[in-house]
C-alpha cells in the first residue's frame, strides 16, 4: 500500500511539474483510467513512467515535448472499434495512443479500452497448477532361468 500511496504522488508531481497542456492531458487521462477501474493500481516504474496497472499492466502515461503517449501493454490483442491506436501499430504486442496539444479523446471509447485490457489481463491469470499425479512405472518381472 506503501508504494502505491508514492507512486500516486509521484504522479501528481509529474503532472504539475508539467504545468502545461501535457500535465492537464496527463491528469485528465488519469481521471478517465480511474473512472473505468476504480480498483487500478497506480505505480511508477523505469525511472520516471506513470504506469496503471490490475492483474497486469494496462498502460503507461510518457511525456514527451509533442505528445502524451498512452502505450498498452497487450495492446495488440485488444478490438479498437473507435481506432483509438495511432502509434506503435507495427508490432504484435503493444499498441500506443499519441495525443497531441490541442487534441481531444473520445472519452468512452478510452474507458472502453480500459476495461478490455483489464479484461485480457484476468483472461490471462495463472490458474494455479493442478498437482501431477505420479504413476509408478510398472515393475518388470524377471524372465526365469533354465
Amino acid at each position: 500500500m506503501k508504494n502505491d500511496i508514492s507512486a500516486s504522488r509521484l504522479i501528481d508531481g509529474r503532472i504539475k511539474e508539467l504545468g502545461d497542456w501535457r500535465g492537464k492531458t496527463l491528469a485528465h487521462v488519469r481521471a478517465l483510467i480511474k473512472q473505468a477501474d476504480p480498483a487500478v493500481v497506480e505505480t511508477w516504474k523505469w525511472m520516471g513512467v506513470p504506469v496503471w496497472e490490475h492483474d497486469g499492466i494496462l498502460c503507461t502515461g510518457e511525456t514527451y515535448k509533442s505528445v502524451v503517449k498512452l502505450t498498452f501493454a497487450k495492446g495488440a490483442s485488444l478490438k479498437d472499434p473507435a481506432k483509438l491506436f495511432n502509434s506503435s501499430l507495427e508490432g504484435n504486442m503493444r499498441r500506443a495512443i499519441d495525443i497531441r496539444e490541442g487534441e481531444a479523446i473520445n472519452e468512452a471509447a478510452f474507458k472502453a479500452l480500459i476495461q478490455a485490457a483489464i479484461a485480457h489481463n484476468q483472461s490471462k491469470t495463472k490458474k494455479p497448477a493442478k498437482k501431477a499425479v505420479k504413476k509408478k512405472a510398472p515393475v518388470k518381472k524377471k524372465a526365469k532361468k533354465k
